[in-house]
């Protein structure tokens, strides 16, 4: 299994999983590695070290754990766009899992929540340009939100 370093044209930053190198050149060719962020198949592979599994002893192991040298903790990414993208997959992940999808229904809804006649509750769909300038301007509070594709699915 070869771990790929790969970005996009807009400079997003994520790793591919491939059988081979030729198997990451052929899935590219036809079109079929997208960036988890924006979709775009403008992708490019990275630069990247190899990993080298280098097992050591378990008593020296086991000195290194107790100096806290290779004590492994959780790092948040060093590169600030990285941090920063993973901020907002986390934001959008946490709005996915508190909003109902109510799709193509949106506008409909959002006007009979607003004239108490559905329970309130956050919600989030689809609506036209024109549906969300109407909805602004009978008071109705919209935000454009465009969800990356990497969270309208599960990952395989």
């Amino acid at each position: 299994m070869k771990v790929l370093d790969l970005k996009c044209s807009h400079d997003h930053r994520f790793e591919g999983w491939f059988a081979s190198t030729d198997e990451f050149e052929s899935q590219l060719s036809r079109k079929l590695v997208a960036c988890p962020v924006c979709s775009t198949t403008e992708v490019s592979r990275m630069p990247s070290a190899p990993r080298l599994n280098l097992s050591t002893s378990r008593s020296e192991q086991g000195e290194k754990d107790a100096a806290g040298s290779s004590a492994t903790q959780a790092q948040p990414p060093q590169n600030t766009d990285q941090a920063l993208q993973a901020r907002a997959l986390q934001f959008m992940r946490e709005i996915l899992a508190n909003t109902e999808n109510v799709g193509d229904r949106f506008a409909e809804e959002a006007r009979r929540m607003h004239y108490d006649e559905a329970p309130a509750r956050n919600i989030r769909g689809v609506a036209t340009p024109e549906d969300a300038h109407a909805l602004m301007e009978e008071g109705i509070d919209v935000m454009p939100l465009p969800v990356p594709a990497a969270l309208k699915e599960p990952l395989q």
